[in-house]
């Protein structure tokens, strides 16, 4: 479980700005510029660990399959290397992105769902390029478009248009889209959680924990606006419920304390969920850049 940014990123200006990386372009162009910052984040920061036995690899060369590159001697040597001797086995990963109502809040120029998106996008992309397997399902209060995993390059395209799919409306209901993952998936994989997490955190852990019980791996990235945590506003402020709860007007200096005390053990409380049911947990706000949280994972996994 990681919920803090890596050491080794710590020349984070090399990478973009969230809010300027939404300017670049479409979502494929997102994707490829966060993936590229990722890779070239392994390179500036080799990773240090046990040899490598090198019988059992090759260097690369043009025309060898990208998939059977290992990334994690890349990540320690500086050099890639194609698997020869391992056998061939797709890694399932199936991305779920909330596009609920709260998804669409920003206070930073990029809201939780564009950030949320771009992120998923960029996994997909990182996946697809070494071969893995990669599915989809959007949802806000229900399950909305499933799209099976493949690992077919032109597969890349139909993963993102489904990304963009959602607009950001409605209510959350995160179980529900697990529930119903836990009934098309039966062989192990990865189910990737993008969401701001404000829901029921007992029960979406409780369906998290029996998936994981299932031998399914079960990852969530936290995406949170940075003034969510804290409340920055002054003097009095209308705030409208982006999920259909209506509007409030009050002064956030009375609140401020109190609101700060309740969100953190909100976090606290899905952080320790997650331990207790060996699932991933990243916390992200939308102000960090994708290319460290992509990193912050794999780095994870060398």
């Amino acid at each position: 479980m990681s919920t803090s940014p890596t050491p080794a990123l710590s020349q984070r200006e090399q990478y973009l700005d969230p809010a300027m990386l939404m300017k670049l372009g479409g979502l494929l162009i997102r994707a490829r510029s966060v993936v590229e910052g990722a890779i070239a984040g392994m390179h500036r920061s080799p990773h240090r660990g046990s040899s490598v036995e090198f019988a059992e690899y090759k260097e690369y060369t043009p025309g060898d399959e990208i998939k059977h590159i290992d990334w994690k001697a890349f990540g320690k040597f500086d050099k890639y290397y194609v698997k020869q001797f391992e056998d061939e086995t797709n890694l399932g990963c199936y991305l779920l992105l909330d596009g609920s109502g709260s998804m669409d809040f920003g206070s930073e120029g990029v809201t939780k769902l564009e950030y949320a998106r771009t992120l998923a996008a960029s996994f997909a992309y990182f996946l697809l390029r070494q071969g893995d397997a990669v599915g989809a399902l959007v949802f806000d209060d229900a399950p909305g478009v499933f799209l099976p995993p493949s690992s077919k390059n032109r597969h890349l395209d139909d993963v993102l248009q489904v990304l963009d799919s959602i607009p950001g409306t409605g209510r959350t209901d995160i179980a529900r889209a697990l529930s119903s993952m836990a009934e098309r998936v039966r062989r192990r994989g990865i189910m990737m959680v993008f969401s701001d997490m404000l829901d029921d955190a007992d029960r979406v852990m409780n369906i998290a924990k029996v998936m994981r019980k299932r031998k399914q791996e079960v990852v969530v990235f936290h995406v949170m606006d940075p003034a969510e945590l804290d409340l920055p506003y002054e003097g009095l402020t209308i705030f409208e419920g982006l999920e259909g709860e209506g509007e409030l007007l009050v002064d956030p200096d009375d609140v401020r304390d109190q609101y700060a005390k309740e969100m953190r053990a909100h976090i606290d409380h899905i952080q320790r969920q997650c331990l207790d049911g060996d699932i991933e947990y990243f916390r992200t706000l939308t102000t960090t850049p994708l290319e460290q949280v992509l990193l912050d994972f794999i780095s994870g996994r060398l």
